[in-house]
């Protein structure tokens, strides 16, 4: 029997399927390539495919693959660089000088990988970039068999990718036929925020997404100081400006929307766009907190992601989802704000909801894609499990995700990567370092 047609069985302690909502005990899922073929108890499927290879489980949980809604992968290389700052002083005075001096393909190529190394290890399975010279990051996701959504940038300034606002929406035309069949891969056009895209050069990003099929990915109303401005500006909040030009829609994902008025929620309805939810990174950089309760009561799809290393300073997507459940229960002042389910949900399929591949990932269904992680729920941090969605949302930390397919492919075994050396990849980010080190001195 060839491995493509030979059935192996994953077997848990508990399943969490997200479809249908709620945990599963003693049930576990049937892969056959890289597809989630059946699910049942573990008696039933030990009758069903007697011949299976076997891969049993105690004291773990099984769950979908976790989806960065939201990150700069390559920023690896510049976490810890510029920290305790406010947003635009972070950005105008550090990170953009930094990226101006040392962003290019291999910069970003060494970046993402050490991400996805990071991002695996975590029990995240896809991540929704937005980062110059997005090849180079598709390229390291290929080599590396990571479920990947690459954004093409359109900023107005020059950077060392493009020149300009026209330029980036050329290249990104470019890129998007270039990539369009490739697996395990999907685009975005990536327009970077109100503030630096100009109203033109906003409606031809939209119009190339929807040429194209696919959806917008943006910062938005990420601090009230971009409120501010826009309002100075021309009396109008980013994100009426935005559904005045013809942006929005439900093909739109907005990130951060953490400055929301009834009038923005109101649009935010109307137009039924969907959000990316960066709590961390949010406290990090004082930006504010979005009311996602509301957003989620108004049908909003939400994901949740880590925003780049740069500014949270990691990528620990289970950290994320008890910051965002704890941090809408304080803003709110209600413990039933964003339950651990609807916490979990938005981690997995909810993400996936909102950047359109729901059909293919994001819950443990058959016929999905087999993109699933095992956390190991026997640890005296996590101990006794009454409710397994608890224990990972409120418990459970990255070290406990002892195993990762991505593709039915197995990357994590026992805690440890199969396909890389991981202290060849942290050695390779050290002379990074110390290279930017020198030449941020000079």
């Amino acid at each position: 029997m060839s491995a493509q047609n030979h059935v192996t069985l994953i077997l848990p302690d508990w399943l969490i399927p997200i479809v249908p909502s709620g945990f599963f005990h003693q049930e576990g899922i049937a892969i056959q390539g890289d597809r989630i073929v059946d699910k049942g108890s573990h008696e039933e499927l030990r009758h069903r495919y007697p011949a299976a290879t076997v891969t049993r489980l105690p004291g773990h949980v099984l769950l979908p693959g976790l989806i960065n809604i939201h990150t700069h992968a390559a920023m690896t290389l510049l976490r810890g660089l510029a920290d305790d700052l406010p947003l635009m002083i972070w950005l105008q005075q550090h990170i953009w000088p930094a990226e101006g001096r040392f962003v290019a393909p291999d910069f970003v190529a060494m970046g993402t990988r050490l991400a996805i190394v990071e991002m695996l290890q975590g029990g995240t399975t896809c991540f929704n970039d937005m980062y110059f010279f997005p090849d180079a990051a598709i390229a390291m996701a290929q080599e590396m068999g990571m479920r990947m959504v690459a954004g093409h940038v359109i900023i107005d300034f020059p950077t060392t990718y493009t020149r300009n606002a026209e330029d980036a929406l050329r290249l990104a035309e470019e890129q998007i036929a270039r990539f369009a069949k490739v697996p395990m891969l999907r685009q975005t056009v990536a327009p970077h925020a109100p503030y630096s895209v100009a109203n033109g050069a906003l409606q031809e990003a939209a119009a190339i997404a929807r040429q194209s099929g696919l959806p917008i990915h943006m910062h938005v109303h990420e601090t009230a100081a971009e409120v501010r401005d826009a309002l100075q500006r021309d009396n109008r909040r980013p994100l009426r400006r935005l559904a005045d030009l013809g942006v929005l829609g439900p093909d739109f994902l907005a990130i951060h929307m953490t400055q929301l008025d009834e009038e923005d929620l109101a649009l935010c309805r109307e137009y039924k766009i969907a959000i990316g939810h960066c709590p961390e990174s949010n406290l990090k950089l004082g930006s504010g907190i979005a009311p996602v309760a509301r957003l989620l009561e108004q049908g909003q799809r939400l994901g949740i992601g880590t925003d780049g290393a740069a500014s949270n300073n990691d990528l620990d997507m289970l950290s994320e989802l008890r910051t965002a459940a704890l941090l809408a229960k304080g803003r709110d002042q209600d413990p039933t704000a964003f339950p651990a389910q609807q916490v979990l949900r938005a981690a997995t399929l909810g993400a996936a909801e909102a950047l359109g591949w729901d059909q293919e990932i994001g819950s443990l269904e058959p016929g999905k894609a087999a993109d699933c992680i095992a956390i190991d729920l026997d640890r005296p941090a996590s101990t006794p499990v009454y409710d397994p969605i608890s224990q990972v949302v409120y418990c459970a930390s990255r070290d406990q995700v002892q195993e990762v397919w991505v593709g039915g492919r197995r990357k994590i075994y026992r805690g440890q990567a199969l396909e890389w050396q991981i202290p060849e990849v942290v050695a390779e980010a050290h002379l990074w370092a110390q290279r930017i080190r020198k030449e941020a001195k000079q």
